[in-house]
């Protein structure tokens, strides 16, 4: 069976992807070996940025009402509250961004979500399907899948490895996954169903007892709560029993039940990148191309980028995509970095590690002096190519209308900003307040791409044509 492309990894990235070429009408397949959906909430941080891309494929709405903002962490000795923290104060929208805020959704539904969102598109996960082997020529690549012990030749022009840290893809490649892994400093990570607390989302709560500690914080799901706790020793099962016991010793409570445990994982700082994240028509995005520590709540957001980086360039032309990791290579170096940097202020004690600002967002991340970003301005302003193209409330017609909504699709934007009015194809926008002017602070042309970032800020029409043109063609001419 032939296809245009071969996603292997149903997670978060898979299905991101897989939505977007969806929307655009390329042929694709989504498999993964797995038997069933995963059940854990592990990625449920959703960064701002993630939360724009999420109203780009029509999902945002689902994902609001299934999420909530960051909890109140309480912080016990004994029955005394010592301490209280947040992962991040709560801030209000502004005009150029309207999802300011951390949003935490459990990786499961965030996942099913996405699954329906697939299946409204017309596609479809295919479970207890795994990749066992691949080869690729100039022109594509012939994959082997497996399911219920029958094996099926699959020809795709691309393979994308969407299948996590342990990726067949990446392996099958030959592609190193550089990096380190502390089994020194482990963390036991679990979704459990908790009776006798007070199930709601302002705040969680951790107990400490003799350097060592159990913390519970609230999923948007009754009942439901992530526990946190050091592991047990090797060979051990964290069983309901093994983990109530933690519980009260540390809390010094018997009221406190844990019901069931759904879900559980023992955690070890992992910092490790791929090597490349192309090799010919095969392409590696989220965990199979870099995985970080959750400390920065960075990784599934890393991925929903990637696969929203990738999906446009893979419905256009091979040369898009061969600028796919050139942009996306140093992002997620400097990811990982932050997020790794975060991990060793906690690890070290330091005061305030707890808290997120704004540079974990990902609003600020750029592909500023890439294959695809050209700035045509003798002096550049604030905003320039390569950067997210900012939101701002405007009216058309009278009615109001913000420009994320004209984005909003598969295609290019080429926004013409003169005078207080920004021209988009056949539509006129007026910056009744200014704050479209303020955002962009240009004169002349700017061309969004389809994943929301300026190509191009150029004076004058026939630099945009001589841009597209070039884009469309892979010519060397769009820099």
């Amino acid at each position: 069976m032939n296809t245009q492309v071969l996603i292997v990894g149903a997670g978060p990235t898979g299905l991101v992807l897989a939505c977007d070429l969806a929307r655009r009408g390329v042929p694709h397949r989504i498999v993964d070996r797995a038997p069933s959906y995963f059940p854990g909430s592990r990625g449920d941080g959703l960064q701002p940025r993630t939360l724009e891309v999420f109203e780009d494929l029509g999902v945002l709405d689902a994902v609001v009402a299934a999420g909530m903002g960051a909890p109140l962490l309480r912080v016990y000795n004994g029955g005394e509250v010592v301490a209280e923290m947040r992962m991040a104060e709560p801030t209000e929208p502004t005009p150029d961004v309207p999802h300011p805020n951390l949003w935490f959704v459990p990786q499961f539904r965030t996942e099913e979500i996405l699954r329906a969102r697939l299946a409204e598109l017309g596609g479809r996960v295919e479970l207890a399907t795994e990749l066992v082997g691949f080869v690729q020529d100039a022109d594509g690549v012939t994959a082997t899948l497996r399911h219920d012990g029958v094996e099926e030749e699959v020809r795709a022009d691309y393979l994308v490895g969407a299948d996590g840290g342990g990726s067949t893809v990446r392996k099958r490649a030959g592609i190193a996954f550089v990096g380190d892994t502390d089994e020194t400093a482990k963390a036991l990570l679990a979704d459990v169903l908790v009776d006798g607390l007070d199930h709601s989302p302002e705040h969680g709560y951790a107990w400490m007892h003799e350097g060592a500690g159990v913390g519970l914080s609230p999923l948007p799901v009754a009942d439901l709560y992530n526990l946190t706790a050091q592991p047990p020793a090797d060979g051990v099962e964290p069983t309901r029993e093994w983990l109530q016991e933690r519980l009260d010793t540390a809390s010094g409570r018997t009221d406190i039940r844990i019901r069931e445990v759904v879900w559980a994982t023992v955690w070890r700082p992992n910092v490790r990148t791929a090597e490349r994240f192309q090799d010919g028509r095969v392409l590696l995005v989220g965990d199979a191309a870099h995985v970080c520590p959750p400390t920065g709540g960075q990784g599934l957001n890393t991925g929903v980028q990637d696969a929203y980086n990738l999906g446009w360039k893979l419905a256009a032309s091979r040369q898009l995509v061969d600028t796919y990791a050139v942009e996306r290579e140093p992002i997620a170096q400097g990811v990982l970095e932050l997020a790794a940097r975060t991990l060793q202020r906690l690890m070290d004690g330091e005061e305030g590690a707890y808290q997120r600002g704004s540079e974990f967002h990902q609003l600020g991340l750029n592909y500023r002096g890439g294959p695809l970003s050209r700035d045509d301005r003798a002096v550049p302003g604030p905003l320039r190519a390569g950067d997210r193209a900012p939101d701002a409330p405007c009216r058309e017609n009278g009615s109001p209308v913000r420009l994320f909504e004209v984005f909003r699709g598969p295609g290019w934007t080429v926004l013409e900003l003169r005078d207080g009015l920004a021209l988009a194809g056949d539509r006129t926008l007026v910056d009744t307040d200014g704050h479209l002017g303020a955002a962009y602070g240009v004169d002349g042309f700017v061309a969004v791409r389809p994943d929301g970032y300026v190509g191009l800020v150029a004076d004058d029409r026939a630099a945009v044509d001589t841009y597209l043109d070039a884009v469309a063609t892979g010519s060397r001419a769009v820099r």
